[in-house]
């Protein structure tokens, strides 16, 4: 067994690398449509995806998100962003290998089928029980309404890639009985049902090996760190230290 540290920016990293090799997500770029949702996870899962067509050139994934959580400190303008935004590039969509600048979930959703991906991030994990959840802030729902237009109504796959760092430890579907709740305020709370993947399937898609967390925390940047415990052969072990060492300097993301 070996022992990695992961910051959530490498979290991030590693989770991009790992769903740039899963295999729904090959077979669409050869032939289908691949919709990656904006988010910050997200941004590194298209940097990798683009990177690996050839594609990555105009992509900055500083741009790539409609909301975020960012401290109080911070102003309302550099909290949000939005499909409103000149800053914002879209949703990366790629069709049959070739990403179609500027377009979104809403323009392709009702184009795509079975066999078809989306990628779409969360905001609440229940690690034991592998579900997650998305914050909603738009009244008709937003993507993920859309995502789940596709998923539901025509076997679209849909990935959810999401850090540890946003584990809960209470069901989601009772969380989101409160946070929606008439009389409540803020945003509101949807469990959300796909195939997840974290840093712990992340590692098991690029090396074999077989993860699981064992601590937490950390400072000076590595706050919301999480220890893994990875256990597998040599080759698997020598594997994973080798991605880990070379993603181990991601800097923090900022916008």
């Amino acid at each position: 067994m070996i022992q990695i540290v992961l910051t959530p920016s490498a979290g991030k990293r590693l989770i991009g690398k790992a769903v740039a090799q899963h295999p729904s997500i090959k077979a669409a770029l050869k032939s289908g449509i691949l919709t990656i949702v904006a988010g910050t996870t997200n941004g590194y899962v298209a940097e990798e995806i683009l990177g690996s067509i050839g594609q990555a050139d105009g992509f900055s994934k500083e741009s790539f998100f409609r909301g975020v959580t960012m401290p109080l400190s911070m102003s309302v303008n550099q909290k949000e962003n939005s499909a409103g935004d000149k800053a914002f590039p879209g949703d990366v969509v790629i069709v049959n290998g070739k990403w179609q600048r500027g377009r979104t979930i809403y323009d392709v959703v009702d184009e795509m089928k079975e066999g078809d991906v989306i990628l779409k991030g969360a905001n609440a994990l229940d690690l034991y029980n592998r579900t997650a959840a998305v914050l909603i802030g738009n009244p008709e729902g937003g993507t993920i309404i859309a995502s789940l237009r596709a998923a539901v109504g025509k076997r679209v796959r849909l990935i959810i890639p999401v850090g540890l760092e946003k584990r809960v430890f209470c069901p989601l579907n009772e969380l989101a009985l409160k946070i929606n709740a008439p009389g409540s305020t803020g945003l509101r709370l949807l469990p959300v049902y796909g195939e997840i993947i974290t840093e712990i399937q992340a590692i098991s898609i690029l090396s074999g090996a077989c993860a699981e967390i064992f601590a937490a925390g950390g400072i000076c940047g590595a706050e919301g760190a999480v220890w893994i415990a990875v256990s597998g052969n040599c080759e698997q072990e020598q594997k994973m230290k080798e991605i880990a060492d070379a993603i181990a300097k991601e800097p923090r993301f900022c916008i």
